[in-house]
């Protein structure tokens, strides 16, 4: 599942908000806390505890991350592995494409999808409007 806007901001300006995980409850509705589990730079296996409504707390581990470009996170739980997307690009005007995605594998994954599909869809817009909209003022 994915979700794509543009925004009307650099580049940097974005990608530093979007690593400022523990300012998300700032921005958006989706996540009541955040926090890093781990100190330092954010890099491959660094991990954060995000509590969402609906969806309780859960840990996620960076697994990919290009600086100023996209991270890629994971959450695993008892047959799901959990991946969560976060592209930035140079958009028209000195602005950024934001795309954001959640992908789910393992043998529950379908029972997962079917039972949370709408909420995610929601989410994820929720998200990228959020960020779209603080990022812009």
């Amino acid at each position: 599942m994915r979700t794509s806007t543009t925004v009307a901001a650099p580049v940097p300006a974005v990608w530093r908000v979007l690593l400022d995980i523990e300012r998300w409850p700032d921005w958006t509705d989706t996540v009541t806390t955040a926090r890093w589990l781990d100190p330092g730079p954010t890099r491959p296996g660094r991990r954060a505890r995000l509590t969402q409504p609906r969806l309780g707390s859960a840990e996620w581990e960076i697994t990919e991350l290009e600086q100023e470009r996209s991270f890629s996170w994971v959450r695993r739980s008892a047959g799901v592995t959990t991946v969560g997307g976060h592209l930035l690009s140079a958009g028209p005007d000195g602005g950024t494409t934001l795309t954001l995605s959640i992908d789910h594998s393992g043998p529950l994954a379908g029972v997962v999808r079917l039972l949370t599909d709408r909420l995610t869809r929601r989410y994820i817009d929720t998200e990228a409007r959020g960020l779209k909209a603080y990022c812009e003022r």
